[in-house]
């Protein structure tokens, strides 16, 4: 299990003196990622994906609850009051919520990906201002270590918090 933790980091040269030490503490790079300006990183820093800067698995997500409920409530209204001339089963009330969870999950999934990441909306301000977010996945043994390493190597660097969940395959 994984926590994502966020740092801002006033400049880009800051950000590459991280990225090594990060490398040196044995984190991997591809647990890495920062977030800035476009066209500010260096070609050899790893940049966050597509799916760190948009809502797009939040939105998946919740449109696949919405949709899944959705469509149980659909099929066990088809089962209840079946259209004339039509026999439906039981099975058709798990059909209706699976096919509801996946259209759901689409078309909110979809509709979240030009969205972007609302967890990173607090640091937009600094993004914007030239600053870079530094984005890391930890294992949870080594969250407080790394915490420390960082604050005790660079007080100007401001800590951004915590997120429990992280997401399985970004």
């Amino acid at each position: 299990m994984r926590r994502r933790l966020y740092f801002m980091l006033p400049d880009v040269p800051s950000a590459r003196s991280m990225l090594d030490e990060l490398l040196l503490a044995r984190v991997e790079e591809r647990y890495i990622h920062f977030h800035a300006k476009d066209g500010t990183l260096l070609p050899d820093m790893p940049e966050a994906n597509f799916l760190q800067k948009t809502d797009l698995v939040h939105g998946a997500e919740v449109g696949m609850v919405i949709g899944g409920l959705s469509g149980l409530i659909a099929g066990t209204l088809l089962l209840l009051f079946p259209p004339e001339g039509l026999e439906l089963k039981t099975i058709a009330v798990l059909i209706a919520g699976f096919g509801g969870a996946l259209f759901g999950s689409w078309a909110s999934g979809m509709a979240a990906a030009a969205i972007p990441n609302s967890r990173l909306k607090p640091f937009a301000e600094g993004v914007e201002q030239g600053q870079v977010l530094l984005i890391v996945d930890l294992p949870l043994r080594r969250v407080k270590e790394v915490e420390e390493m960082i604050a005790r190597r660079h007080p100007e660097i401001r800590f951004g918090g915590v997120e429990a969940h992280i997401p399985a395959f970004p």
